[in-house]
This record gives structure tokens, sequence and C-alpha cells, in this order.
């Protein structure tokens, strides 16, 4: 799950986000100051869960809420709060939780699954395939970027990360090859058990000295091995794009 954190207090945002990682239940994605900005970052990195403090500069939680629920799909907002008077309120505004700081790290998992199943609920009576994101995230030093999945050139699985590699550099993602080949299906395709290519980035299949073919990709200088159980899709694949190939 991709998790939006709104909160004025960094000490508050900086919590959670420990919370989250020990829980290893979704990944931090943005961070927010306001309700304005919880509402911009979570459709800029399609979040599934918004957790959300109600008294902030600006728009506060309440009216974010508000705003969360008329947006198709939502995302689960969870509240996270000093003040339990707001309750009734909130509930009424369909969020899935409401969590009283400090915030105990049973309560926060127990969130977290809630709206995890409200978005599968929710995926379910919308389409039953999810829509691919156009962009991914990752974080360096401390900040997040985002580079469009039309940029990328393949992704590689290295130990317990993988990698994404475009023209201007890479990076590192914690997710898992498995995942990413079902999501972006058609857009990429798997040469290697650690390694998918993008479709579009592909020039031609040619056969080393020793007969191992392997893949040449625009701007990608190391041509990447395709292994023998994927060759044959690979090739069919090269077929209906009507790209050159190796006899």
């Amino acid at each position: 799950m991709r998790i939006v954190i709104a909160d004025d207090e960094f000490l508050s945002r900086e919590r959670l986000c420990a919370l989250i990682n020990e829980l290893g239940i979704g990944e931090v994605v943005a961070e927010a100051c306001n309700g304005r900005e919880a509402i911009e970052v979570a459709e800029i990195y399609d979040a599934d869960v918004v957790l959300l403090d109600i008294r902030m500069p600006g728009m506060d939680g309440m009216k974010a809420s508000e705003q969360f629920a008329l947006l198709d799909p939502s995302p689960a907002v969870i509240f996270t709060t000093a003040y339990s008077h707001h309750a009734l309120e909130a509930f009424d505004n369909k969020v899935v939780d409401y969590l009283l700081k400090p915030i105990r790290k049973d309560r926060l998992e127990q969130a977290l699954k809630r709206a995890y199943r409200f978005r599968q609920a929710q995926s379910a009576v919308i389409s039953p395939t999810p829509r691919a994101r156009t962009y991914i995230n990752y974080c360096q030093d401390g900040e997040w970027f985002l580079v469009p999945v039309s940029k990328i050139s393949y992704f590689y699985a290295c130990e317990k990360y993988i990698k994404v590699h475009w023209k201007e550099g890479e990076a590192l993602i914690s997710e898992t090859l498995k995942d990413l080949e079902k999501e972006f299906a058609g857009q990429f395709l798997r040469i290697h058990r650690n390694r998918l290519v993008a479709v579009t980035h592909i020039i031609a299949l040619r056969k080393g000295i020793i007969k191992r073919p392997y893949l040449i990709l625009k701007d990608v200088e190391k041509p990447l091995e395709i292994s023998r159980r994927h060759l044959q899709k690979v090739k069919q694949q090269l077929k209906n794009m009507r790209l050159p190939s190796s006899p």
C-alpha cells in the first residue's frame, strides 16, 4: 500500500514513519503539512491510505477528508489526532479508523489492515484490474522522487530490492519483480528470472560469441542476457513487434 502522512508536526510524521517501517505494512511515499498538500501528493502518488491529522494550518484534516471522499477511487483515510471529540464527525466522513495520539503500534496495525480491506473491496467494485502507475517513486538521501514509467529501461532484482534503470540514472525500490510484472503486463517483458525490460525500449535480439542470446535496449550500453526459459516468449514478442533478431 502507498501511504501518505499528513501532519504539521515533524516529530509526529517521523514517529508514524518509524512505526510503519517496523510493521512492514505498506510504504510511506510522501508527507504533507496540511490538508491541501495531502490532497495534492495523494493524487500524484495515487495513495492507497492517508494518515491524516485533524488540526493543521490552512485546510484542516476534516475538510481534507471531505475532499478525499469525492475522489474516485478515494484513498482510505485514517485520522491521527490528539482530540477525541471529532470522532463522530470523522466517521460521518467515512474514514476507516480514528487513532488517538500517542499512537500505539498495535492500533496502527489494526487501522492499516482495515484500510487494506477497504481498498481491496473498493477495487473489486470499481475494476477487476487495477490501473498501472505512470510514475515510480523512490527515496534518495531522505527525499522522494518520481521517474516516469515510460522512461524506465528495465527492472532488475538485486537481493532484497529492485533496481530501476533509466537513461539518466538508477534507483532502488522495495517492491517485487512478480508484482511489477503483473502490474505492467504488456509494458514490460520478463527476459530472465531477475529482469524485466520495457517493450518499447527493445531494439534487437542478438547472439553472443557462445551463442547466448541477449537484447539490445535503447539508451542501455550493456546487452541484457535472455534466459533459455524465456527465450521463446521474447522471440514471439519481437516477431509481433517486427523487430530484427539473429537467425
